[in-house]
């Protein structure tokens, strides 16, 4: 068995060293916020949080969280009340959804890193994840806004 630090909780797995962290997630504790889209680190729908690095969970390999924190989308505030996820809903960045827990996740890094963030800064941390839908004016947007709420002091950061 093996302990692992998700979202605040710990959590006995019985999974092999191996197993990318996106199917312990998913299979073993059932967060599956985090989505599998391409299984090669391209994409960015599985990112989560690994000890405050936004990281691919398709080819992180268990053995790189043990003793560290991980954290999932279903993690990243407690009321769902993070400024991101705020914004998100406020300019209805999502059309089909899949790809957002991703983006919401690499985004939160930049503004942890990047309190005021430029459009290049923004276009920049979100290279690497992809949205099908082509929602990508409308994450810098929400972005922009996160970075503003946060600023302000509202909700989680």
């Amino acid at each position: 068995m093996i302990a692992l630090n998700i979202n605040k909780k710990t959590y006995h797995i019985d999974a092999d060293l191996e197993t990318p962290l996106l199917w312990v997630l998913r299979d073993h504790v059932g967060l599956v916020g985090t989505k599998f889209g391409c299984g090669v680190a391209q994409c960015g729908a599985c990112v989560v949080h690994l000890n405050g690095e936004a990281v691919r969970s398709c080819v992180t390999k268990l053995s790189r969280a043990v003793g560290k924190k991980v954290v999932t989308i279903e993690g990243l505030s407690e009321k769902n009340d993070h400024p991101l996820q705020k914004a998100w809903l406020e300019l209805d960045v999502s059309q089909c959804g899949y790809c957002q827990a991703g983006q919401i996740m690499s985004a939160a890094v930049l503004l942890k890193e990047n309190k005021n963030p430029t459009d290049q800064d923004i276009n920049d941390a979100m290279a690497g994840n992809i949205c099908r839908c082509g929602t990508y004016l409308r994450i810098r947007e929400a972005i922009h806004l996160a970075s503003e709420l946060q600023r302000k002091g509202s909700g989680n950061s």
